[in-house]
Order: structure tokens, then sequence, then C-alpha cells
């Protein structure tokens, strides 16, 4: 009997999400290159084995931050408008150089809400997601910070990666955390915290155990991974959280492991 783990096997249009929290070192908020580096590489080699990946990134407020020497996120929206304008030169430098080394063509793809909203707007960001795909590059997607406001933002880049997602007709989103998945309780304050492995159906009892925001660097949280497994799944996407700061979780993941939480796409 399949199981939505096994279909993984076969997946071949993939959408990485990677937050803040992965990217950038956890007590001086400096971009981790030696993280990126290997995530890169494993992509690239995704790429390499015939895998379409769409590549969902986080990461230009904190890279601005840097830059600038700010280790406090600034409070208004035009401070990290700022530092997002400021920081997504330099996140983009990084990965136009690590993804070369490794002989892979990347195209950046800046999002906001109105995108996903719009019918003929949603429709020319998916032709161009195609497009770069069908050249054999790797699409590089981040929320359009620089220009976003409050009312058009759609707020964190775990819901951004399931509205590609699902834009893309991709069979898969895997979101990379600082945590191995889902648990049923807070493992950061009880050790008795068990990983559930499948989600099958997001209800209350779930909602309830993501709980709020996440890091001091990030805006997602487990809360809004939830929001986008709802609408992935709900969009014939398969969803997985995976711990992304250990070497060669995409691929175990991919090869059909037990390792994070999956949520399975809801079969019509």
């Amino acid at each position: 009997m399949s199981t939505a783990r096994d279909s993984l096997k076969t997946a071949r249009r993939i959408v990485i999400k990677v937050g803040t929290s992965t990217l950038a070192h956890a007590d001086s908020g400096k971009l981790n290159l030696y993280r990126i580096e290997h995530l890169v590489r494993e992509i690239a080699d995704l790429h390499n084995a015939g895998k379409e990946i769409i590549f969902v990134s986080s990461g230009a407020i904190a890279a601005g931050m840097n830059k600038l020497g700010i280790k406090i996120k600034p409070p208004t929206i035009p401070e990290n408008q700022a530092l997002a304008a400021i920081g997504q030169g330099i996140l983009m430098h990084i990965y136009e150089k690590f993804f070369a080394e490794y002989g892979q063509t990347i195209g950046q793809i800046l999002l906001t809400k109105e995108n996903a909203a719009d019918e003929h707007t949603r429709e020319n960001s998916r032709n161009s997601l195609r497009a770069i795909l069908d050249m054999g590059a790797i699409p590089v997607v981040n929320e359009n910070d620089a220009v976003g406001v409050d009312e058009i933002r759609i707020g964190d880049n775990d819901n951004l990666s399931a509205i590609v997602a699902a834009m893309t007709d991709s069979e898969v989103l895997i979101i990379l955390s600082d945590i191995d998945g889902l648990y049923d309780k807070n493992p950061n304050v009880d050790k008795t915290a068990r990983l559930i492995d499948e989600v099958p159906e997001i209800d209350a009892e779930i909602e309830q155990i993501a709980g709020g925001a996440g890091t001091k660097l990030g805006t997602g949280g487990m809360f809004t991974k939830i929001q986008a497994a709802k609408f992935a799944t709900s969009n014939g996407v398969t969803m997985l959280i995976v711990n992304g700061s250990t070497n060669g979780n995409l691929r175990r993941a991919l090869n059909g492991e037990h390792i994070g939480t999956i949520f399975p796409r809801k079969v019509t």
C-alpha cells in the first residue's frame, strides 16, 4: 500500500522554503554561510537528478541588518522595507555565487499578495516561474518586502511558499525549519514532547498545538506553517516540515524516510 511518504520519491516539481532562522546564526544574526552553501549544494544535486526546484527564501531583512550592524529588528514598515532593499541584493549575490559554483543558474522572482490575488498578475507570475523552470534554471522567490505594505503583504514566506506551490502545480512543498517538525507540545519547555510523524487532517487541536510566533529573527513560527499546510494540502500539494540545519535532510525526506512532519495532500 502506497503511503504519502512513498509518493515523495517520484515527485518531480518541488518547492523548498528556507526561513531566516536556518539562514542566520542565532546569536549574532549574521548569515550562516556554511549552512547556506550546504543547502545550495543539496538543491543543486536534486536539480541534477532531474527535479524541478523552486526555492523560496527568507533572509533579506536579516542580510540588511547584518550589513548595517543592526542587532534588533526595527518596529516600523519603512525601516524593514529599507533593510529588505539593502539585504536582497546581498542575499542574491551569495546565492548566485554558490549556485554558480555547482553549475546552476538562478532567476529571482519577487512577489506580493497582489500577485496571488489578482487573476491577471497571478497568471503572469505563474508563467514567469514556469519559463524559468523550462529554461533549466532555479527560481529564487521572495516576498517583495521592499515595496509591500500591510494591506498587500502575505506576511511570511511560509504562506508565500504554499501559494507558489499551488500556483505552479508543484507536488511537494518542503519547509525547512529550525526544529525537527511539529510536536504535540512545545519541545523547548516540555521534554516529553513527541514529534508528530503525519498530520492527515488539520483540525482545531493541531492549530492549538501550533501556537504563536517563532524566533526573534523570523516572522513565521509554527502557526504560519500550519496555515501554509492547510492551503497547500487543499490545493493538492503534500507539505513537509523538516529540520533545515542538518545536512542531507532534503534528500532523506524525498527518499521517503520518516523525518519531520508530513501533511498529505487532499485527494479530490
